[in-house]
């Protein structure tokens, strides 16, 4: 997982090297935000290059925020100057006020964004939703981007946090003018946080009721099953590539490197089985080979029932169209002795 920059902030600093904010261990997402947010993105953004931007409702405790609604909110960005954006702070206090009517316990507990990245303006909206957060509340408000395209194979959420990093490596003017001084610069990042997708009862049930018209009765399980397979196949291409360009942005110095990022990374290389085993090649050699044994005999006998099917049904059509012909002969036959019957009778006649 990387830790995006999208900004800076003018504080500086001299002690510690790095400042967190209090931290953010899991954010559960509910189903009716990604309802209201695909809803949001479809009436709003569907077929440009903008993004809807929204306001997280829900609860926190001991680090785990868990959103159980959201609302829209009307936003605008210059597309040519990404430092210009609109977002309307009155109606944003009305929601607030007219959703503390019905719905008490719930606050503002982050924002989210139909993305699908994180965008130099976010920063900027952080720190104004932060505003609306109730006095003395702990944790602080999340981030999720909502991915609304219909080709994401994994969870369509991802979720951030801020954190606060001293960057050393930007010189301040010293006494002489030289360029080197002694003040680094403080700089808040989006560091990500583990999100999952969570339901209580009732939304479990809607939820159902909603897949029965999505899912096809007809698939057989093992389809679903391959399906599945497929599906987790791409994913784990996704992390591989999300994590290779990480890797080539640090080391052509786009990016800095994050000592628990290649931590990570060195302990998933180091969870690799090792495939070089002699042993292991040919078991998986035989296995491979038995599978597709059994594969190639079962379409062998597949399209052999299916030619003796073929061969049963033509000889049952055969003899029905046979017998119908039969008939159709002896018709013929009988009417043909009857003109020559009456031929004869004729010429008989014309004789006398």
């Amino acid at each position: 997982m990387a830790t995006t920059t999208t900004s800076s902030n003018d504080t500086t600093a001299a002690s510690s090297p790095s400042t967190p904010l209090p931290d953010v261990t899991e954010v559960t997402i509910h189903p009716l935000v990604l309802l209201s947010a695909t809803d949001h993105y479809h009436r709003v953004a569907r077929g440009t290059r903008k993004r809807a931007v929204g306001v997280l409702l829900g609860s926190s405790s001991r680090g785990t925020v868990d959103a159980t609604n959201s609302f829209a909110v009307p936003f605008e960005e210059d597309s040519k100057n990404s430092e210009v954006f609109y977002l309307d702070h009155n109606y944003l206090e009305n929601m607030l006020a007219m959703f503390r009517k019905v719905h008490a316990k719930e606050r503002v507990v982050g924002f989210y964004s139909t993305g699908p990245q994180i965008r130099s303006n976010d920063l900027r909206i952080f720190d104004l939703v932060k505003r609306f957060v109730p006095a003395g509340t702990i944790t602080p408000p999340v981030f999720v981007i909502i991915d609304v395209r219909p080709g994401r194979e994994s969870i369509p959420t991802t979720a951030y946090r801020v954190v606060e990093e001293v960057d050393s490596n930007v010189p301040t003017a010293g006494k002489g003018g030289d360029g080197s001084g002694g003040a680094a610069e403080v700089r808040k990042t989006f560091a990500h946080v583990p999100s999952l997708i969570g339901a209580m009862e009732a939304e479990e049930v809607g939820v159902e009721h909603l897949l029965r018209d999505i899912n096809d009765p007809t698939v057989s399980t093992v389809a679903n099953l391959v399906k599945a397979k497929l599906s987790g196949l791409s994913t784990l291409t996704e992390k591989l590539v999300e994590m290779k360009d990480y890797l080539t942005a640090v080391t052509e110095g786009r990016m800095k490197p994050n000592s628990e990022i290649i931590a990570n990374m060195q302990a998933i290389v180091n969870l690799l089985p090792n495939l070089n085993v002699e042993e292991l090649v040919r078991s998986m050699l035989v296995k491979n080979n038995d599978m597709h044994m059994v594969i190639y005999l079962s379409a062998l006998i597949r399209c052999v029932i299916a030619l003796h099917d073929l061969v049963l049904n033509k000889i049952a059509y055969n003899e029905e169209v046979g017998d119908g012909l039969g008939e159709v002969v002896v018709k013929a036959k009988k009417g043909e002795a009857g003109e020559e019957k009456k031929e004869d009778d004729d010429a008989k006649v014309s004789k006398k």
